[in-house]
């Protein structure tokens, strides 16, 4: 498998924690660099076929800070032969009516959505309204470490090994 680039926007240090197990559920599998987004310029993120995007949430629906202000970098990238993947964290009883929004508004402003794959379904989760609810499914991985901690490795293995398949 190619390499993966995972960049990810955390504010808190919750994406962060994610973002490393998300590497350490690849194993020797697959080579994964992770990136943070306030240190990072899109020539990083060229540097790699298959990537993976997260998102923490921010007040209600926004998108986190970091990708806010690197999201129109995105558009510097040909997408057609790539593979992205994307996750978010979200409080889906603080925040029912806007649950991972900001994986939503993320996916939204993406130039090229062809090249997401990893979709998650969305059994298991009690919200409203998401914004990164598409076609009956997440745009990708959806974890809420506040209120279903006990469920974040369980998710992170299973999307991994979904992953694997469709980065190939």
């Amino acid at each position: 498998m190619e390499p993966i680039g995972l960049f990810y926007g955390s504010t808190y240090g919750m994406t962060e924690k994610v973002a490393e197990k998300i590497k350490k559920a690849f194993g020797r599998s697959a080579k994964v660099d992770i990136y943070n987004l306030k240190n990072t310029s899109v020539e990083e993120m060229k540097k790699y076929t298959n990537l993976i995007f997260g998102t923490s949430a921010w007040g209600i629906g926004e998108m986190q800070d970091d990708w806010e202000r690197f999201i129109d970098n995105l558009s510097e990238i040909d997408f057609s032969k790539r593979k992205l993947a994307l996750f978010g964290l979200g409080d889906q009883k603080e925040y029912p009516e806007s649950f991972v929004d900001g994986l939503g508004t993320l996916f939204c402003r993406l130039p090229e959505k062809g090249a997401v794959v990893g979709s998650w379904p969305v059994d298991g989760y009690d919200y409203y309204f998401s914004l990164a609810e598409k076609d009956g499914k997440f745009v990708g991985l959806v974890i809420d470490d506040h209120h279903q901690k006990e469920l974040t490795d369980k998710r992170v293995k299973t999307w991994v090994e979904q992953l694997k398949k469709e980065f190939v």
